[in-house]
């Protein structure tokens, strides 16, 4: 029997794992305080995240590949939309105590968010083959359009406080573990964030004089 590597390695899981690359790439960044290519880092990795579940629509996945996917995909989602966002957070306040505090909690919410949708999204497969129409909690997703924001405006001297931000992982760390029913967004919804994400790749660019052009 010829032997292959463990894992999946069709065109289903790409963005997956490019999504954890640009994450991880990110956290690099940071630990050299680099932050605005960190924040890009974070946007690319939500655009991947963004996308993925289409590019795995278009493909007739059997049982074990789907589980695989929503495996990857929440693993790949804990580095990049909490490891990454709480490091980002503790590394620029200068690693204060009670932002790194603030910073775990985030993360541990991150895991029991992505932990518990996993075994929704099983037990839902195993009743339906219909796609996901909605979501339990704020995505963790969220994370990439709202730090660039509050980044950009304290970079930009409108936002002060450094304060801000571990209020922000606090707020969605509580948003994520809500039982509030969201909606799925469709392809208008995402080409939405999608926009929002370019116009703050632009604010980047040309009002904070970002230095990686």
């Amino acid at each position: 029997m010829k032997k292959r590597p463990i894992g999946y390695y069709n065109y289903t899981v790409i963005l997956t794992y490019c999504g954890m690359l640009f994450s991880f790439f990110g956290l690099l960044r940071v630990l050299r305080q680099d932050y605005w290519n960190a924040v890009f880092c974070l946007m690319l990795a939500g655009v991947c995240d963004m996308f993925d579940g289409v590019v795995a629509s278009t493909k007739d996945r059997n049982a074990s590949e789907k589980k695989y996917g929503v495996q990857i995909d929440s693993l790949s989602g804990l580095i990049s939309f909490g490891v990454l966002p709480a490091v980002f957070v503790y590394m620029l306040s200068g690693k204060n105590a009670f932002v790194g505090l603030a910073a775990s909690l985030f993360v541990l919410c991150v895991l029991i968010r992505l932990a518990y949708f996993n075994v929704l999204e099983e037990e839902r497969q195993r009743q339906t083959a219909e796609s996901r129409k909605s979501y339990l909690g704020v995505p963790v997703t969220t994370i990439a359009v709202f730090l660039p924001v509050v980044y950009l405006l304290y970079d930009h001297r409108l936002c002060r406080s450094i304060l801000c931000f571990p209020m922000l992982l606090i707020f969605m760390g509580i948003g994520y573990l809500l039982p509030v029913e969201i909606k799925k967004p469709g392809i208008t919804g995402k080409t939405s964030i999608v926009i929002l994400g370019i116009f703050e790749a632009l604010g980047m660019v040309l009002f904070m004089r970002w230095d990686a052009i």
